[in-house]
C-alpha cells in the first residue's frame, strides 16, 4: 500500500511539474509572439511611410523635369529676342 501512495505522489507531482510547463512556455510564446507583432507592424509602417515618401518623390521629380523645361524654353525665347 505504501509503495502506491508514494507511486501517486510522484504521479500527481510529475503532472503538476509538466502543467506548470505547459503554462510557462505557452506564457512565453504569447509574449513572444506579441512582440514579434510588433516589430512585423513597425516594419509594415516603414514600408507604407517608404512608399508614400516615393510617390511624393516621382512627383517632385515630374515638377523639376516641367520647371527645367520651362526654363529652357524661357532661355531659348531669350536668345531668339535678343
Amino acid at each position: 500500500m505504501e509503495g502506491i501512495v508514494v507511486a501517486l505522489i510522484g504521479l500527481a507531482g510529475s503532472a503538476i511539474g509538466s502543467i506548470m510547463g505547459m503554462i510557462a512556455s505557452a506564457k512565453l510564446t504569447s509574449y513572444r509572439l506579441e512582440q514579434l507583432e510588433r516589430r512585423v507592424q513597425a516594419h509594415n509602417n516603414l514600408i507604407e511611410r517608404t512608399y508614400e515618401l516615393e510617390k511624393r518623390t516621382d512627383l517632385q521629380e515630374d515638377k523639376i523635369k516641367v520647371i527645367n523645361h520651362r526654363i529652357s524654353d524661357l532661355e531659348d525665347y531669350h536668345r531668339g529676342g535678343a
